[in-house]
C-alpha cells in the first residue's frame, strides 16, 4: 500500500506542476488499483479536466456521483465539463445541485 500512497503523491505533485497529462496518467494506475479511493479518483477527473479530456473526466466523475451522490465538487466539476462540452442544460442540473448543497450563489 505504500507504494500506492507515493503514487498517489507523485500524481499529486504532477498535478500541482500543472502537468495535467502525466498526473493523468500516473492517477489512472492508482485508480485502478484503487478504485474506491474518492480522493485519487477526483484527482483523476481534475487533471482530466485541466488536459481537457473532457469525456473522461466526464466519466470519472459520472463515477464518483453514483457511489457518493453527496459530493459537491463533482458536481461543480461535472456541469463544468458538460458546459465544456457544449452541453448547458445538462450542466445546469449538476451547477444548481452544487449550489443547494453549498449555499454558492
Amino acid at each position: 500500500m505504500d507504494r500506492l500512497a507515493e503514487e498517489y503523491e507523485r500524481g499529486r505533485l504532477f498535478f500541482e506542476l500543472k502537468d495535467y497529462i502525466g498526473a493523468a496518467r500516473i492517477l489512472a494506475d492508482v485508480v485502478a488499483e484503487a478504485p474506491d479511493d474518492l480522493a485519487a479518483r477526483l484527482l483523476l477527473a481534475r487533471a482530466y479536466y485541466h488536459s481537457a479530456q473532457l469525456g473522461r473526466a466526464e466519466s470519472e466523475l459520472r463515477l464518483i456521483l453514483e457511489r457518493h451522490p453527496a459530493e459537491d465538487y463533482a458536481c461543480l466539476l461535472l456541469g463544468r465539463t458538460l458546459e465544456r462540452r457544449n452541453r448547458p442544460e445538462e450542466a445546469a442540473r449538476y451547477l444548481r445541485l452544487h449550489a443547494a448543497m453549498t449555499g454558492a450563489a
